[in-house]
């Protein structure tokens, strides 16, 4: 049997607010298989860009453990030490994060921008342009993030995490800030990439369209199983 690509067992995470302990997470746990998509929804506050940080190591849970990638990491102190180490390489090579405002480098093209993420990763960056073609924005290869428009900034995030290869793409409302039009154009081309790569995919989303795409859905305002 395959192992799974990610399994969460018995994670929980509270900040604290004054004199007041919050639990956001509390004693969460699923099973992500490969090639697999989860949606995770929920009211504002449940705790879904939480969840997705602790997944990609830039938050540590107060309890329980993440296995990513055949890695283990456990709360507590060995945690910490492993973040140093572990979890940025990770971040690098096989985690593709899509945010709602794409993250590109304002000073680099598009083209340079997915090459640099595909450098970073240890991958061979001359399918770059390819990447952008294939998201129906092989013209504006040579344009600056601000010379394009929201969704084909976006667009050119979508290429820069395929172009990495990566094993596990955690998404934050990736079209939160885009029209219906080019949210469905952007949400077609996600999936369809994630399924013909096979890659793990999680995103966090309040788009009830979006979320009902995916093939596990997680909803942590209720904390209704997987």
């Amino acid at each position: 049997m395959t192992e799974p690509l990610l399994m969460v067992r018995s994670l929980s995470k509270h900040f604290v607010s004054g004199n007041e302990t919050v639990p956001v997470i509390d004693g969460l746990s699923f099973t992500l298989g490969q090639g697999q998509s989860m949606a995770l929804t929920g009211r504002s506050g449940s705790g879904k860009s939480t969840l997705l940080n602790l997944l990609c190591g830039l938050e540590l849970p107060d309890a329980g453990t993440i296995t990513l990638h055949n890695q283990v990491f456990e709360a507590g102190d060995a945690a910490v030490r492993r973040k140093a180490t572990a979890w940025p390489a990770l971040r690098r090579q096989h985690i593709g994060v899509v945010f709602q405002e794409a993250n590109l480098m304002p000073a680099l093209s598009l083209l340079d921008n997915v090459r640099l993420r595909a450098q970073l990763a240890g991958r061979d960056p001359a399918n770059s342009e390819d990447w952008l073609a294939r998201l129906d924005i092989g013209e504006l290869a040579r344009r600056y993030p601000d010379q394009v428009s929201g969704g084909q900034r976006q667009r050119a995030a979508l290429a820069m995490v395929f172009a990495m290869e990566p094993a596990l793409i955690l998404a934050d409302e990736p079209t939160g800030s885009l029209d219906r039009h080019t949210a469905d154009e952007v949400t077609r081309v996600l999936f369809d990439l994630q399924a013909r790569h096979g890659c793990g995919l999680i995103l966090a989303t309040h788009d009830a369209e979006l979320a009902a795409g995916c093939q596990q859905h997680l909803d942590l305002g209720h904390l209704t199983g997987v």
